[in-house]
């Protein structure tokens, strides 16, 4: 079997020892919105620590657990703190939480973070809703043996952000009267903040923000028949755009202060997803 394969499926049984619950939707949390799973009704929790071989984040801000309960009545897994690249794991690992997700039932996986922004007339604070991805700076996570239990070798890529599901966030936008941008995001490997000249490669490469996730983790979803949906909250300026020198501290203070625009925005998306559905 698989060494991937086999580890997601020990994560599996794992967590159908411990929770009784079947989402419909996937939440990865981004920076800002870390304590979004905190405001949902919950049902319960599972710390990472707590699954057989999980890989365990290590960036501050990131608590590292699922949460289990319900925005209205749409039954969500929340990831609280995701697992990067750059923390050292290999990317079967980096992508297992998307694939085990999808695995406890999760028909769509919704996905934000925190990125630079790179595209001219953004700001600090904007949201960006993902149109596209660039993920060549990085392993593909389908990258040796295919697993065949979870999609194809080949996999089409060509519309891997769902167009219903962008209707959608653009609608809660204009509901919730928030301005979204639209874009493509480009994810680098990390840990560093990227050069002036790595953004302007960036930009004529023709992206509009940056960031180190999201894109492989849009991968495996895609890989495993998921619907995808993308938002980056742009919580800085790209080097050589912004003159002030990059920091994870000034990531987090942008995130959180538009963290209730965020949350809204987010809460409107999942509800409208769940009245599709039904």
């Amino acid at each position: 079997m698989n060494p991937a394969y086999e580890k997601l499926l020990k994560c599996y049984d794992s967590y159908k020892a411990k929770i009784d619950f079947t989402p419909k939707v996937a939440l990865i949390l981004g920076s800002g919105l870390g304590d979004y799973a905190d405001d949902i009704r919950v049902v319960d929790t599972l710390d990472y620590h707590d699954i057989e071989g999980f890989p365990v984040s290590t960036v501050p801000g990131h608590k590292g657990r699922f949460i289990f309960g319900y925005v209205d009545d749409v039954p969500v897994v929340c990831m609280q703190g995701r697992v990067h690249y750059y923390e050292g794991y290999e990317m079967s690992d980096v992508v297992l939480p998307t694939r085990l997700m999808k695995m406890m039932g999760a028909e769509v996986l919704f996905l934000t973070n925190a990125a630079g922004g790179i595209q001219l007339g953004m700001h600090a604070g904007d949201f960006m809703l993902i149109k596209d991805q660039i993920a060549s700076f990085v392993p593909s996570p389908l990258r040796g043996a295919n697993i065949e239990e979870l999609g194809v070798r080949f996999p089409d890529m060509s519309q891997i952000y769902d167009l219903d599901l962008q209707d959608i966030v653009k609608r809660a936008a204009s509901a919730l009267e928030i301005r979204i941008k639209e874009g493509t995001y480009i994810q680098l490997s990390g840990p560093q903040f990227e050069t002036p000249h790595e953004v302007a490669m960036c930009r004529t490469l023709g992206a509009d923000a940056v960031g180190m996730s999201t894109a492989c983790e849009a991968i495996a979803a895609k890989h495993m028949g998921m619907k995808v949906l993308g938002i980056s909250c742009i919580s800085n300026l790209a080097s050589g755009i912004s003159s002030i020198p990059l920091s994870h501290a000034e990531v987090q203070e942008t995130a959180d202060a538009v963290a209730p625009k965020f949350k809204a925005l987010v809460t409107e998306t999942i509800k409208a997803i769940g009245a599709q559905q039904n």
